[in-house]
């Protein structure tokens, strides 16, 4: 087996990493960089690797950083079939889609701004008719704990990583010689979550490609966070503001909506409350999580058994349209405002930071991971005035930062999962150098290993 690293190496965005084995050539993921302008540009460059070279592409999950550059992959010559589970496909597909826009939309703006000053405007990284394309290559659907033929003597099985809907980690066991298997964890989630599984401990594995996102500390408690939420939201509404939530479209939405309605039930928050979903990519993910159970907890399966969505309160509005999007800005208080993008990196948030920011009587309230080169990092990292649309604004608004919705396993979780599996090699991949060097300290009984992008390594 050899395994070459090709993304979310010592950072921890643009996972790629490419398995040969059995004689073939099988990419695990296909993510975009995301953050500052220069991981952004690094989106275009080459992959390391000939796409035309790939049999197969194994999906974890559907996250940008993990999906985002399949279309350019395909427009660049892959002609394999991507593998991915049910849920995660229909994900991907609403993941890509909206990208390919994005880029066009992007490469729109600067082609008007080249002409202008009579310049060649740049290209898009992809478009609408690529990702097509690539949803196109999808071939057979992953169900947990299955084991796919790759070829007679390689297979691959998904196992439920509960990081969002239909995320899997993947061992993949070579027996065309002496027996080799090694598992990459995707992203592991935490354990005891509202609407998902728990993660899978798959069986031990000779190697094990692992991410460290929060490889260097533990999350704070689900329960005291939810509480924290409650108290932040009933304070701004008390100084008769606006409640603003940078949000993930997949996964951290749904959990926020399960939240918030469980909050009115518990008569935590007040009944008559706005909540105001505006984000075309969340509320149609929260329409394939509701096709979805078989990645339900028994909790939110038993509110489905009982004819109870747990994605509905009182007062929920979803905004889809553009026009409704900027009525809200003119809502003066009493408004729950969840919009993307959760690190504020582009999306319809931007607008609604721009009108509640200055103002002391709203609150921001960070549920997510924010990566270095954010409008969110540096909102998080206590910046006293951010850029927006090019204009410089004051950050009057409380803000809150609360860990523990984290769709990410901890330390201590991520340590218990490494343990079950007893590898002989570990390779720290999808975390920031300081997180993998004291995750890397903690690991026993195993050669641990912290690629370079370009890397490769034999077993």
């Amino acid at each position: 087996m050899k395994i070459s690293f090709h993304g979310a190496d010592r950072e921890v965005t643009g996972s790629c990493h490419l398995l040969q084995a059995g004689g073939l050539r099988v990419l695990i993921d296909c993510g975009m960089y995301q953050g500052g302008r220069e991981l952004e540009e690094e989106n275009a460059q080459d992959f390391g690797f000939d796409p035309g070279s790939i049999d197969y592409l194994l999906l974890t999950h559907a996250h940008l950083d993990h999906c985002g550059r399949i279309p350019l992959l395909v427009r660049r010559g892959f002609r394999g079939e991507i593998i991915a589970t049910a849920a995660t496909r229909e994900l991907a597909r609403l993941v890509m889609l909206d990208a390919a826009r994005l880029q066009e939309e992007e490469a729109e703006r600067g082609a008007r701004h080249a002409r202008r000053g009579g310049a060649v405007p740049d290209q898009s990284l992809y478009g609408t008719l690529d990702a097509l394309n690539a949803l196109e290559r999808f071939g057979r659907a992953a169900a947990y704990g299955e084991p796919i033929a790759l070829t007679p003597a390689l297979r691959a099985t998904f196992h439920d990583a509960g990081h969002i809907l239909g995320s899997a980690s993947i061992r993949i066991e070579d027996t065309s010689g002496p027996v080799r298997s090694v598992i990459f964890s995707g992203d592991l989630g935490s354990s005891g979550r509202a609407i998902l599984s728990d993660p899978e401990t798959p069986p031990p594995a000779d190697v094990v490609v692992m991410e460290t996102t929060y490889g260097d500390r533990a999350h704070k408690a689900l329960e005291p966070s939810v509480e924290e939420l409650y108290q932040a939201i009933t304070d701004t509404f008390a100084r008769g503001g606006n409640v603003v939530i940078p949000t993930f479209a997949l996964e951290r939405a749904q959990e926020i909506l399960f939240y918030l309605r469980q909050g009115v039930e518990l008569g935590r928050l007040p009944r008559s409350m706005s909540v105001f979903l505006d984000s075309p990519m969340a509320i149609s993910a929260t329409e394939i999580f509701r096709r979805h159970a078989e990645c339900f907890s028994s909790k939110s399966q038993a509110l489905f058994d009982e004819g109870r969505d747990p994605f509905t309160l009182p007062g929920l509005r979803f905004t889809r349209d553009v026009a409704g999007s900027m009525a809200l800005n003119r809502i003066v208080g009493g408004a729950v405002i969840m919009a993307g993008s959760g690190m504020c990196t582009g999306g319809r948030v931007r607008h609604h930071l721009r009108h509640n920011l200055g103002r002391r009587d709203s609150s921001v309230i960070f549920v997510g991971y924010a990566a270095r080169g954010t409008l969110a990092r540096e909102l998080i990292d206590g910046a006293k005035q951010v850029t927006l649309f090019g204009e410089k604004f004051s950050v009057r608004a409380r803000l809150h930062t609360i860990n523990g919705f984290s769709a990410h396993a901890d330390r201590d979780e991520l340590l218990a999962w490494h343990r079950a599996l007893k590898p002989a090699h570990t390779i720290l991949v999808h975390g920031d150098e300081q997180s993998m060097q004291r995750f890397a300290s903690v690991l026993e009984n195993t050669e641990v290993c912290m690629p370079k992008r370009g890397d490769a390594f034999v077993f």
